[in-house]
C-alpha cells in the first residue's frame, strides 16, 4: 500500500509552511503476517525571526524517515508462549528514525530507535512493555540559543545594565551582543559572583543553568512498563472509566556499562556513551479518567493526573524531551502551553518545563441544539521542579505547602459533533493565578482580555 498526504500550515514557528508526507506499507512481507512500514516526511517554511540575508521565502527545512515493523507475535530469542500465550494477542514492533531541523530553534537532529511488546491480559485491559527506548538530540546550532529564547536573553540582558563597569565591547546598539557579549558576561559573572548582588548572581546562575541543559545534547536509553484498564465497552458509553499506570527507568544499563569501560567524564563531570553523558531517572505516571452519564447527552467527566521523574546517578536533571509542561488545549485551558508554572515562579521562560506535575480536570457536557453541544470546565494543576538541581524560588515542590501554588482556570466550550470526531472551541479564564501576589491571585485576570481560547480535535479526556 502507498499513501501521500500533503498540507498547508501556520503557526507562530513559521508564517507559512508546506508539509508532505509518503509512506509505503507492506504485508505479510516475511510470510508470518508481518507488517512492515517505511515513511520520509518532509517541511518547507517561511520564517521572519529567523536571520535570512538573502532574502530567501523558504528558510526552514525539516526532514525525516521513519520505519516500523510489527509481529503478530513476541519477538525475543527465547519463547514466552507459557508467560504470555496467544490468546492474550500478543504483537511487537521495531521502530527506528531520523529527523533533521534547519533554521528552527537550536537546529536538532533526531535519532530514535524501540523494541516495543503490547499483549490484552484480560478483556479491557491491555499492557504494554518498552524493553528498548532510544533517543539521541544532537544540537548543530547552539550559538542560536539566545535568538531562541528571548526571554533569558531579555534577563541577563537587563542585568547588565545594572553595572556601569560592563565593558562596552560587550554591547551592540546598547544592548548586550549574541553571543560575545553574552557568553563574556555569563563568564565574568559566574567567575566572581561578587561582582554582582546576592539576588542579581542567583538569576545570571539559573539562565547559566538552563542554557547548559538546553544545549547539550541528549542520550536516553530507557525501559517502561504500562498498564491500563478501562470499563467502555463501546463507543456510544459515557459510563466508564480509564485507569493507567507507567514506569519508566532510564540510563541503568548505560551505567553499568560506563563503570565497565571507564569513559572519559563530559563536561558537567558526568559518565558519558559515545562522547554524550547519558541521563539516569526514574519516572512514574497515574492517571485516572472517570465519566458520568446524566441521561439525556448531559456527561460529567473527570481527569485526575500524577507524574514525577527523579533524575539520580549520572544526571541532575531530566532531560527536556521527557520533562513536564502545563496550559494547553488538553490541559489548563486558561493558560498557553508551556506558559502556566513552574509552581508560583510566574512562567518566566519561553518554554517552561519541570519534573513533577498534579492535573485535576472537571468538565460538564451538555447539549445546546442538533450536533452542537456545549461544556463549563474547570481544570487545575501546575508542575514544579523536585529532586533536581534547580532553584529558583517559587519553582522548586518543599512540601504540602507548595500545593497553594496549584492554579485553577475555568471557562466554557462550544463543540460541533461529527460523530467520528468532534470539534473543539474552548474559552479558559484565569481564576486563580499562583504567580500573582496572594492578595491578587483570585479572578485578578478573570476577563476576555487575558483568556485563552484553545481549539482542538475531540474532547480533552
Amino acid at each position: 500500500t502507498w499513501g501521500a498526504t500533503l498540507d498547508l500550515t501556520h503557526s507562530n514557528i513559521q508564517e507559512f509552511g508546506i508539509a508532505g508526507n509518503t509512506s509505503v506499507t507492506i504485508r505479510n512481507v516475511f510470510n508470518g503476517a508481518e507488517t512492515f512500514e517505511v515513511a520520509l516526511r518532509g517541511n518547507i517554511g517561511s520564517s521572519r525571526d529567523n536571520a535570512n540575508p538573502n532574502n530567501v521565502f523558504f528558510n526552514i527545512l525539516e526532514l525525516g524517515v521513519d520505519g516500523r515493523l510489527s509481529f503478530p507475535r513476541i519477538f525475543f530469542p527465547l519463547k514466552t508462549e507459557k508467560i504470555i500465550p496467544k490468546n492474550m494477542i500478543p504483537s511487537s514492533v521495531i521502530s527506528a528514525g531520523f529527523s533533521s531541523q534547519t533554521n528552527v530553534g537550536l537546529d536538532k537532529e533526531n535519532f530514535t530507535g524501540g523494541l516495543t511488546y503490547n499483549w490484552t491480559p484480560k478483556r479491557f485491559r491491555t499492557a504494554r512493555l518498552e524493553l528498548i527506548n532510544l533517543q539521541y538530540v544532537n544540537n548543530l546550532n547552539v550559538n542560536n540559543y539566545f535568538n531562541v529564547y528571548r526571554s533569558s536573553y531579555n534577563a541577563l540582558n537587563d542585568v547588565s545594565k545594572n553595572y556601569p563597569e560592563v565593558p562596552d565591547n560587550y554591547y551592540e546598539n546598547d544592548n548586550l551582543s549574541i553571543n560575545f557579549g553574552t557568553d563574556s558576561f555569563l563568564n565574568d559573572v559566574l567567575s566572581n559572583p561578587s561582582s554582582v548582588s546576592n539576588e542579581d548572581f542567583e538569576t545570571i546562575r539559573s539562565i547559566d543553568e538552563r542554557k547548559s541543559r538546553l544545549t547539550e545534547n541528549n542520550f536516553i536509553m530507557a525501559s517502561s512498563f504500562s498498564y491500563s484498564i478501562t470499563t467502555k465497552s463501546n463507543l456510544l458509553d459515557n459510563a466508564f472509566y480509564n485507569f493507567k499506570a507507567k514506569v519508566e527507568l532510564a540510563g541503568n544499563t548505560l551505567d553499568l556499562l560506563a563503570n565497565i569501560t571507564n569513559p572519559a567524564l563530559g563536561p558537567n563531570g558526568n559518565k558519558t556513551f559515545m562522547g554524550v553523558e547519558f541521563s539516569q531517572y526514574v519516572k512514574t505516571e497515574f492517571e485516572f479518567v472517570k465519566l458520568f452519564d446524566l441521561q439525556k447527552e448531559n456527561i460529567f467527566a473527570t481527569r485526575y493526573f500524577l507524574g514525577v521523574a527523579i533524575p539520580y546517578g549520572n544526571a541532575q536533571n531530566i532531560p527536556f524531551a521527557r520533562s513536564y509542561f502545563a496550559g494547553g488545549s488538553n490541559d489548563n485551558r486558561a493558560w498557553q502551553p508551556y506558559s502556566l508554572g513552574p509552581g508560583s515562579s510566574g512562567a518566566r521562560d519561553d518554554f517552561n518545563d519541570a519534573n513533577l506535575k498534579i492535573a485535576l480536570s472537571a468538565e460538564y457536557r451538555f447539549k445546546l441544539f442538533g450536533n452542537f453541544k456545549g461544556a463549563l470546565f474547570a481544570d487545575a494543576g501546575n508542575i514544579w521542579n523536585f529532586m533536581d538541581n534547580v532553584t529558583i524560588q517559587g519553582a522548586v515542590f518543599e512540601d504540602l505547602e507548595s500545593l497553594k501554588d496549584i492554579a485553577l482556570g475555568t471557562g466554557f466550550g462550544l463543540r460541533y459533533d461529527f460523530s467520528f470526531f468532534v470539534v473543539r472551541f474552548d474559552i479558559g479564564f484565569k481564576t486563580y493565578n499562583p504567580a500573582n501576589e496572594m492578595d491578587r491571585r483570585w479572578f485578578n485576570e478573570y476577563n476576555f482580555s487575558n483568556s485563552v481560547l484553545n481549539i482542538g480535535i475531540d474532547y480533552p479526556f
